[in-house]
């Protein structure tokens, strides 16, 4: 395991979300209810960030630019490209059906370390 500072965890209050650079990686920190995830910031469906995507009460994050849904402990497709079918045949095809990368974190002394 590669275990790596990416943030004091005092900044990353619950609710907020930061993107961190760690080995060439752009990372998206969120803090949900205390819960503290690590996840690429981007989609693997068209390589756009997911900072303002919406996290849901099932502990998903809905990609902001073609609603493709993503469970934030496992990476795993819940709901890939949901628009209606003539558009969501077309945006779906784009790119074939990925995980969303994740990385486990933890909290040591009062710092954010994730496992790259």
């Amino acid at each position: 395991m590669a275990w790596i500072k990416a943030l004091a965890a005092e900044t990353l209050a619950p609710g907020t979300r930061q993107i961190v650079k760690l080995e060439e990686q752009s990372l998206l920190l969120l803090n949900e209810s205390g819960n503290i995830y690590a996840i690429n910031n981007i989609c693997p469906h068209l390589k756009l960030p997911l900072k303002k995507g919406k996290v849901t009460a099932d502990g998903t994050i809905v990609c902001p630019w073609h609603r493709s849904e993503f469970d934030l402990e496992t990476g795993e497709v819940k709901n890939w490209c949901p628009f209606p079918p003539v558009v969501g045949n077309v945006l779906g095809k784009i790119s074939t059906e990925k995980t969303l990368g994740v990385f486990p974190t933890r909290i040591e002394d009062g710092q954010i370390l994730v496992d790259l």
